[in-house]
């Protein structure tokens, strides 16, 4: 009665787990749809921008302005960005094994890289392994534009000043609920800089902007950060509660499929207990005949 005991005791914690797995499913699902929401409606404005800003860039100076300097890369910034919460399948670490891998590829270069963390998974995991600064935890929750502006505000600065020549952003691009892509992009200078061979022939185009390029880029330039940085946040918003969601749904279906395998053995010993106790008594009952 003991192992019959264990065995309901096992069945009745994997029915509580699969309440709170399906209530997480829920609640994933539920924010997954107004964050991809916000996503799929930023994500036009986002690339309508950068073509706009890339086509200004190749038609000015790389001087003309110190967030399009172009200097030896000596001294790297890195902004990665995961979720604050955990039990999003591989969200989290697929995105930690891209930022690892990308900072020993530049370090084996010889180039120094600080490490600006987003969100809380990055920055604990980092804490002690890179050096790291203007870390940021507890973001996801709740964010707009703003969250991205003071973000900017503590790179944008810096990279005028010289500290550092690169800016790096690594995020995950959201494909489906199933599929979220690490990206790793440069921010500063901008790409298209100092490549016209690999830029879009129609991006050519000798538009006539009023007013002139260089004031255009004066303002947008600081915008396209913000940008930049917001698309990261909405794409990983959206990623982690559609690998969370995902995961949730993976994570009930196993614990059906564990009640459906423990109910079994808990019948087969409750059989094999009751036909013990059968055979006990008719063995009982065959012995007083025999007396």
């Amino acid at each position: 009665m003991a192992a019959l005991k264990d065995i309901k005791r096992k069945v009745t914690a994997v029915q509580k787990t699969k309440q709170i797995t399906k209530a997480m499913n829920m609640v994933a699902a539920s924010k997954f749809k107004s964050a991809q929401m916000r996503m799929e409606n930023f994500r036009p404005y986002a690339a309508k921008f950068m073509d706009v800003l890339s086509s200004l860039a190749l038609r000015v100076d790389a001087n003309s302005h110190p967030l399009l300097a172009v200097r030896e890369a000596k001294r790297l910034r890195v902004i990665c960005m995961t979720s604050d919460r955990g039990l999003c399948g591989g969200f989290n670490s697929n995105l930690i094994k891209a930022t690892e891998k990308f900072i020993k590829a530049r370090r084996e270069e010889g180039k120094e890289v600080t490490l600006v963390p987003i969100g809380r998974k990055s920055r604990d995991y980092f804490r002690k392994r890179q050096p790291i600064m203007n870390d940021r935890a507890d973001v996801f929750n709740k964010f707009d534009m703003s969250l991205a502006v003071n973000i900017a505000r503590d790179v944008v600065p810096a990279f005028m000043k010289e500290e550092y020549d690169e800016l790096y952003l690594v995020y995950n691009q959201f494909v489906n609920v199933s599929v979220q892509k690490p990206m790793v992009v440069r921010l500063f200078p901008l790409p298209t800089i100092g490549a016209d061979e690999d830029v879009d022939p129609e991006k050519r185009i000798d538009y006539i902007y009023e007013p002139s390029d260089e004031i255009l880029l004066e303002r947008l330039l600081p915008m396209y950060v913000h940008v930049l940085i917001y698309r990261a946040l909405v794409e990983t918003s959206a990623g982690e509660n559609g690998a969370r969601m995902a995961a949730m749904d993976n994570a009930t279906r196993n614990c059906e499929e564990l009640i459906g395998s423990l109910t079994l053995k808990y019948n087969k010993a409750r059989q094999s207990a009751i036909t013990a106790e059968l055979m006990d008594i008719v063995g009982g009952t065959e012995a007083l005949a025999k007396g």
